[in-house]
């Protein structure tokens, strides 16, 4: 399946690039962005055609990856849908609600395949980590916490404008804390929101299942206060996901193999534009209640 690449910023170049050319099943044949010299720069690295043309870049792939912030994704990638392109979109798939499910409605009207790239659910430990948990039952709650420190010295993302916005965390690590309690709990059925100090945001979350879990997250923390772990606890013990031992670059491969396998087999993917709406639609509430 021919790919084409939007985006030219460090996620692009240290993750998406790399892993759309080491996908099975995947030609990757172009990378468009804004900044021409960028966008030259980035095709030359990955040996693929630079585009200044995202129209042009549509009618050469089947499906595209979105390396962009939200706001710009959201615009985009209904163009792409819109003219039947699968989409291997990044998470958030959007930072408004409208625009997720029109991007949703779209993707179902055209029939293109998607996956939203949610790098846990992608890393094939931590995959194993969350079916052991849904095989073993008995889950009464669950906590995860993603307080991290942007401005800690080379950090790649210190320079990201939508993360600095003062709801990033809500945005950026939110999706990935509700994507992994999912895996474990079950969907999301109702959600509260309380806000701290520095951009710190607290949700309490409802699952399907009876069970309840808290997130905590933060872009702000300060660097030796910076951390991360999720866990569920119940009628069989506490249980903590492990540290990923499997690379960003592997992941997106794997998400880009199955968005092949997905459009090949016209079966939904668990992780698609659809459950991305549902983050977004989760995460719009927060942001709601926090105003």
């Amino acid at each position: 399946m021919r790919f084409g690449l939007v985006g030219t910023g460090s996620w692009a170049r240290r993750t998406h690039g790399p892993g759309l050319n080491a996908a099975s099943g995947v030609e990757l044949v172009g990378v468009w962005g804004r900044h021409a010299d960028k966008t030259r720069a980035l095709a030359g690295e990955l040996d693929v055609a630079p585009y200044g043309d995202y129209a042009e870049l549509l009618e050469s792939v089947d499906a595209v990856a979105f390396a962009v912030p939200p706001k710009v994704q959201a615009s985009m990638a209904l163009e792409a849908a819109a003219v039947g392109k699968h989409l291997l979109l990044d998470k958030p798939v959007a930072d408004s609600l409208d625009d997720a499910r029109a991007l949703a409605d779209e993707a179902a009207d055209e029939g293109i395949a998607s996956v939203v790239f949610f790098t846990s659910r992608f890393q094939q430990p931590l995959r194993s980590f969350f079916a052991e948990i849904r095989a073993r039952g008995g889950w009464k709650g669950g906590w995860t916490r993603m307080l991290a420190a942007l401005d800690e010295p080379g950090k790649p993302l210190i320079d990201s404008p939508w993360r600095r916005e003062r709801r990033g965390a809500i945005w950026d690590v939110g999706p990935h804390a509700l994507a992994n309690l999912t895996a474990m709990l079950g969907p999301i059925v109702e959600l509260a929101a309380v806000g701290g100090a520095g951009g710190l945001v607290h949700l309490v979350l409802t699952h399907e299942s009876g069970a309840t879990s808290t997130a905590s997250i933060s872009l702000s923390a300060p660097p030796l206060g910076s951390n991360f772990e999720t866990g569920v606890w119940g009628e069989t013990g506490t249980a903590l996901l492990p540290a990923a031992e499997t690379s960003a670059i592997d992941a997106l491969r794997l998400a880009a193999e199955e968005l092949v396998a997905a459009a090949e087999s016209g079966e939904s993917h668990p992780v698609d534009v659809a459950f991305g709406t549902r983050i977004v639609e989760l995460l719009a509430a927060a942001e709601l209640q926090l105003a």
